[in-house]
């Protein structure tokens, strides 16, 4: 099966305009042979308009005419310039500038100690540097290790702080999915059973009740008796 561009199309083109059978279309285009003959009646791609494959450059005049003079033969796609254009084109090392290399050992560090979930290719990858640099830092084997300390990569221009943090979390999330797998469970997780805490359900009960219970005080308890300081007044009398 060929892998070209607008395979319906072009097999309309060739219906049309071919005398190849409905096997060599479908052969060429990726297609059943039942979906062109589909074609071929007007019960398939019926408002799709046909696609020359010899002007785009996915099909020699030459391959078409050995297809049409032996039924048995099946034709073979050129790559097309139009594909070609389309391929992802593969991302470019992250180029750091010459002031700026001095100072990856400092974010490896940086890596290797707060975030020892990130892998060696993570940060070789965000960092522009090698697993074997990595590596000497790592194991204090590297030419400037006394000197090297860790500091955030953000920090040093290395890196934005985004795609920093896009990548602390997918190297977190998955170290806790390979965690899972193995069955680890996190040291210290964020919630603990009730056991685990010292929380007592019915000595807060026992509690609650012992307040209800207490009778609110009377103003006479807190300010003492009017009355009394009447009667003083009216003994200095």
């Amino acid at each position: 099966m060929s892998d070209i561009l607008m395979p319906k199309a072009t097999a309309v083109w060739l219906v049309d305009n071919t005398s190849l059978s409905f096997e060599q279309i479908a052969d060429f285009c990726g297609l059943h042979p039942l979906e062109v003959r589909g074609i071929a009646d007007g019960e398939v791609a019926r408002d799709i308009r046909g696609a020359d494959p010899i002007g785009n450059g996915q099909l020699t005049r030459e391959e078409l005419d050995k297809a049409q003079r032996a039924p048995q033969y099946r034709m073979k796609a050129q790559v097309s310039r139009h594909a070609e254009l389309l391929k992802p084109q593969k991302k470019a090392p992250r180029y750091t500038p010459v002031s700026r290399r001095q100072d990856r050992p400092d974010a490896i560090a940086w890596f290797i100690r707060h975030h020892p979930e990130v892998t060696d290719a993570q940060i070789s990858k965000i960092l522009g540097t090698t697993k074997a640099t990595i590596e000497q830092v790592r194991n204090r084997t590297h030419w400037n290790a006394a000197n090297i300390k860790p500091v955030d990569p953000v920090t040093l221009g290395l890196v934005g702080q985004l795609e920093l943090d896009a990548l602390v979390k997918k190297a977190a999330e998955k170290k806790a999915k390979d965690d899972a797998k193995k069955g680890i469970v996190a040291e210290d997780p964020t919630l603990r059973p009730a056991a685990e805490t010292g929380y007592n359900p019915d000595a807060e009960q026992e509690e609650r009740d012992i307040r209800a219970a207490r009778a609110e005080p009377k103003a006479e308890d807190v300010f003492g008796s009017f009355s009394n300081v009447d009667e003083d007044d009216e003994d200095e009398d």
